[in-house]
């Protein structure tokens, strides 16, 4: 009998070993793992959406909902291609920002240029549009973050001037001042939130403007 209780017990040891043995590895983090999802607009608003572009004559590239991070992803968004005026670094933006930006810079900015400053608009230039970041200075994801606002700093003439809100948004020359007014009081009619350098230090180089509803204009 004492045979037998110590062939069992050296069976249990050796069987312990043996699971300490294949041990299960500490679980990793898949990359493949989808976040959650960022809200946005529905498929049918998005449709909607690229037939109000293509009646614009507005070319575009619908591109396919991603996640990147907590609060951070673009659904619903296009890649602006062709909307009559040239407007430089842009990539994902929501469908309804890119609707009323190619709306501003066609019947605002580029009709604003011609008849103030005397030249047609050669281009805009924006400082991007995705962005996964903060509102400077807080906890709160930023419009950018869902690809739902546009920085603009700049606008190219087809005489050669380069107009920009950093040196021109108080310049000498009343025309160019202006222009800065009228395109800014424009957006803040067409957009939710519009930021400039009236609003802070960190907007003293662009203008930010976001097809939210806010109803904030600075």
């Amino acid at each position: 009998m004492g045979e037998v209780v110590r062939s069992v017990f050296l069976l249990a040891f050796v069987a312990t070993l043996a699971a300490c043995g294949r041990s299960d590895p500490p679980a990793r983090s898949d990359s493949r793992t989808p976040v959650s999802r960022v809200e946005g607009p529905s498929p049918r608003e998005t449709a909607q959406c690229h037939r109000d572009l293509r009646e614009l004559g507005v070319a575009f590239e619908p591109l396919p909902d991603r996640s990147f991070g907590p609060g951070c992803g673009i659904v619903g968004t296009v890649k602006l291609l062709d909307i009559g005026v040239p407007t430089t670094n842009l990539g994902a933006v929501r469908c309804g920002q890119a609707l009323t930006y190619a709306q501003w810079a066609r019947n605002a900015v580029a009709p604003a240029a011609y008849q103030i400053l005397g030249s047609e608009l050669a281009k805009v230039e924006s400082m991007g549009s995705y962005n996964c970041r903060n509102v400077a200075g807080t906890a709160r994801r930023s419009g950018h973050s869902v690809a739902n606002a546009i920085d603009v700093g700049g606008f190219l003439l087809k005489d050669g001037r380069r107009i920009s809100v950093l040196n021109d948004w108080n310049s000498p020359d009343p025309d160019v001042r202006r222009f800065m007014q009228v395109i800014h009081a424009s957006a803040c009619k067409r957009f939710g939130t519009v930021l400039g350098p009236n609003y802070n230090s960190a907007h003293r180089n662009h203008f930010h403007l976001e097809a939210d509803r806010a109803r904030f204009c600075r």
